[in-house]
């Protein structure tokens, strides 16, 4: 597989546009507390027979989208670094002669610091993967103790290292806004992070998921996350320490050096095409004049005998009517900084922003500076991303939400 890296590309919705393809690995070595993604551990897994299943998926979606130039393939779970390098070969090979790989295509893959798995980089690299996304989390040992991780700090510096040294691209994760922590320890977490110079760092505020260990505990008084001033305050703490250090945030939690954005990811924010591969991957396809979104059957074991049976397993398959495709339009493109073209609101929509939102709900916001509306687009301020939720929910409803 040839090397991939370079130019930016940027892609909205369309068949004359990039295509994104998405695989879901959906296996870990353990269960963090904090993870509410479809991810399981297994004892084994067949991967010869996990590879197949993935290639009949691929092959079942080329037929409606063949000839589309795919822009990014993102490898996500799950841990997708206990895939065996030989099935990213495979995968690879089989979308480049599906669609049309791009040459500058982004092909990125989620891994954990592990030295097991950090062994095997190289190997992924000669795949085909040009960008590594590391799941560090925490540069401190008792946090990640406390996160469930497998990794100490230091060897995930020494992965991050690796990292550096096989890829042309990287970024790694960090959670915060942990129980005790402290503004003056995340600033420091923080210094230490930038010291290792990547050029993207996803940076989380620690959330409560239903269904997850921790919300469990939170429920019975047993894990206290900071306030909300705590919490607020690391946030803009971490917007300043970034943008000093040149990776200025281009969406809530992602922050990066101009031109090394998640080309993937910004498709979705951007209300692109893509198509979601594996056990609960989603998809969004435009097909002529219509949109439609696709979800695959989420259960691993279920997936491979739908999949050995019929092909693939879609789970789900429908139309997104115009009132769908502005609701999704908004929540994704307004986590942006740049916000939502006028362009798209026309190529989604055929109207303008204006015409399109409620005019009570789309002044007061602006006027109250949480969004801005001009000649570009739509897009939130500042203080407006730092409270898009309630943002959200009045736009989108027209109903009164907390905006403090």
């Amino acid at each position: 597989m040839p090397s991939r890296a370079g130019r930016s590309i940027i892609e909205t919705g369309g068949p004359e546009h990039g295509l994104g393809v998405y695989v879901h690995w959906p296996f870990c070595l353990s269960k963090c507390p904090y993870c509410d993604f479809n991810s399981h551990v297994r004892d084994s897994v067949d991967q010869r027979r996990w590879q197949d299943a993935l290639l009949g998926e691929l092959d079942h979606f080329a037929s409606e989208t063949a000839g589309r130039p795919v822009t990014s393939v993102f490898f996500g779970g799950g841990t997708p670094s206990l895939m065996a390098p030989q099935v990213v070969t495979a995968l690879l090979e089989r979308i480049d002669s599906r669609w049309r790989l791009d040459p500058a295509a982004e092909i990125t893959l989620e891994a954990n610091p592990t030295s097991a798995e950090a062994a095997r980089f190289a190997d992924f690299r000669a795949a085909g993967v040009n960008r590594l996304s590391l799941g560090v989390q925490a540069l401190d040992d008792k946090a990640l103790a406390f996160l469930g991780r497998r990794h100490s700090a230091a060897e995930a510096l020494d992965a991050v290292a690796l990292a550096r040294r096989h890829f042309p691209r990287f970024s790694f994760d960090l959670i915060y806004a942990r129980p005790a922590q402290t503004l003056a320890a995340w600033q420091h977490e923080l210094e230490r992070a930038l010291e290792e110079d990547a050029e993207h760092l996803s940076l989380y505020q620690l959330t409560i998921e239903e269904g997850t260990s921790f919300h469990a505990a939170w429920r019975r008084g047993e894990l206290v996350l900071p306030g909300a001033a705590q919490a607020a305050d690391q946030f803009e703490a971490t917007q300043e320490a970034m943008a000093a250090a040149g990776l200025p945030g281009y969406e809530i939690s992602n922050h990066a050096r101009p031109g090394a954005e998640s080309r993937h990811n910004l498709t979705y924010w951007r209300y692109g095409d893509y198509l979601g591969i594996g056990p609960g991957a989603h998809g969004r396809l435009t097909l002529g004049p219509i949109k439609v979104a696709t979800r695959q059957h989420r259960a691993p074991e279920a997936w491979l005998a739908m999949v050995e049976r019929s092909g693939h397993a879609t789970r789900m398959r429908s139309e997104l009517g115009r009132a769908e495709r502005l609701v999704e339009l908004t929540m994704m493109g307004l986590r942006l900084v740049e916000g939502i073209a006028r362009a798209t609101f026309r190529h989604e929509l055929a109207a303008d922003p204006e015409e399109v939102f409620a005019q009570e709900p789309l002044n007061a916001l602006r006027q109250a500076g949480y969004l801005e509306l001009d000649a570009a687009g739509l897009r939130a301020t500042a203080a407006g991303r730092q409270r898009l939720d309630a943002v959200l929910g009045r736009l989108l409803s027209d109903q009164p939400g907390s905006l403090s």
